[in-house]
């Protein structure tokens, strides 16, 4: 993808070169184009793999998930509220063991790259040590991945909350020791206002503000009764983002998750201060949290990427969450088209990380993050994308019908990190 399909002409929004050649150097995308064009231009020893009847893409950009919460994928229950209290709150509280961390973190990492997810945006636990245990895992796989320390003062297990002051302090260390290390990123995560007094909101502006490489990463606006409560702590706001407004925390690095109900003055505000959206579908059906209104959002000007949501949301597969993004609209009377959700799903999702400099597509300069897509992964689609013509028309059938299996191999910075 070149560009937003709904500010361009889908037709020059992206390029497909159905016989092209990607070249990487030193991890980086030296050249991309038809095969006939760029071939000439390589010496006479340099090596070139070959993957006919595939389909070469950049990595997925998760824009929102919980690595904490990979053991309660499918879990039973309520809405959101209940749901966290049932399920998410007695499983973060294993994190507080750094051998625990460790194990998930491991497999976490793993797990994205196996579904073709090569940068993401991460919610850790309560605990310091889970955000060393995920980072570590990211170094070590060189993954381009932001993540940050949950900070939750109130309203949640005695077990998961912190202070004001040892939510800094924790906060501060970890930005030290870990931002910039690698492809790592840092991000400020109050979980979300309703387990945040006002100091640690505070708090948690202040240390964005001191720290301008830093993103901003909380939820706001998913559920009916999280809105409900929201107006009971905050009785002078004037909405729930003005909640965080109020605290520093709604600017260009600010990336709020679900936003199912924000209205569209908000939108408006939203897009105004430069902050992004994380769509997350599959939670938000799980949950029953509503349905969000893509073209509202996106009329409004606002960054929307794509997010898993573990472990709410049912699968680590973007490729997945296109497809239950199409279905919400549906719902919603929007029809999604294929290339702009290949857009949510890849260069939109870094441009909400503010890495989109470095990642979100294969343009020259860029890092070599890619995929290798097997468009006969099952019988099913063997057959759906023999007949298919445009590559839209693939795009679509993939976000339907694909899974895991279509990642045959997953590359980071030029690098083979996951082989099917």
């Amino acid at each position: 993808m070149l560009a937003d399909p709904r500010e361009a002409p889908v037709e020059a929004a992206y390029a497909y070169h159905e016989d092209g050649l990607l070249v990487v150097e030193d991890g980086h995308v030296a050249a991309l184009g038809p095969y006939t064009d760029i071939f000439p231009t390589l010496t006479a020893d340099t090596p070139v793999t070959a993957f006919p009847g595939k389909l070469i893409t950049p990595g997925f950009v998760d824009a929102h998930t919980h690595y904490p919460q990979t053991d309660v994928v499918a879990a039973w229950g309520s809405q959101l509220l209940d749901w966290l209290n049932a399920h998410t709150f007695p499983a973060e509280q294993a994190f507080a063991g750094r051998a625990h961390a460790d194990e998930v973190a491991a497999f976490f990492c793993e797990e994205l790259l196996r579904n073709g997810t090569t940068s993401a945006l991460v919610f850790g636990t309560v605990h310091k040590t889970s955000v060393e245990a995920l980072f570590e895992a990211a170094l070590a796989r060189n993954m381009r991945l932001v993540a940050g320390k949950v900070l939750m003062d109130r309203n949640a297990p005695a077990a998961l909350t912190d202070t004001v002051e040892s939510g800094r302090a924790d906060t501060e260390a970890l930005i030290r020791a870990w931002r910039g290390r690698g492809r790592l990123g840092y991000a400020v995560t109050p979980r979300f206002a309703v387990t945040s007094s006002d100091a640690q909101l505070a708090m948690a502006g202040e240390v964005a503000a001191a720290h301008p490489d830093v993103l901003i990463h909380t939820h706001m606006s998913e559920n009916l009764a999280e809105i409900a409560r929201i107006r009971d702590l905050f009785p002078n706001a004037r909405d729930y983002l003005d909640v965080y407004a109020r605290h520093g925390l709604v600017g260009p690095r600010s990336v709020f998750a679900h936003c199912v109900h924000s209205t569209e003055d908000a939108l408006r505000r939203m897009y105004a201060a430069g902050a992004s959206i994380a769509f997350c579908p599959s939670s938000n059906l799980l949950l029953g949290s509503g349905l969000f209104s893509l073209k509202r959002a996106c009329d409004c000007g606002v960054t929307v990427g794509l997010g898993a949501d573990i472990g709410a949301g049912a699968s680590f597969s973007l490729l997945d969450m296109m497809g239950e993004a199409y279905k919400v609209g549906q719902l919603c009377g929007e029809t999604l088209d294929p290339m702009h959700a290949f857009y949510l799903a890849t260069l939109a999702g870094a441009k909400a990380l503010r890495i989109d400099d470095k990642v979100g597509n294969l343009c020259p300069g860029k890092e070599a993050d890619f995929l290798v897509l097997d468009l006969a992964a099952t019988p099913l689609l063997a057959r759906r994308t023999a007949g298919a013509g445009a590559i839209a028309e693939k795009i679509f059938i993939l976000s339907i019908l694909g899974d895991d299996r279509v990642v045959e191999r997953t590359y980071l910075a030029g690098k083979l990190a996951h082989r099917r």
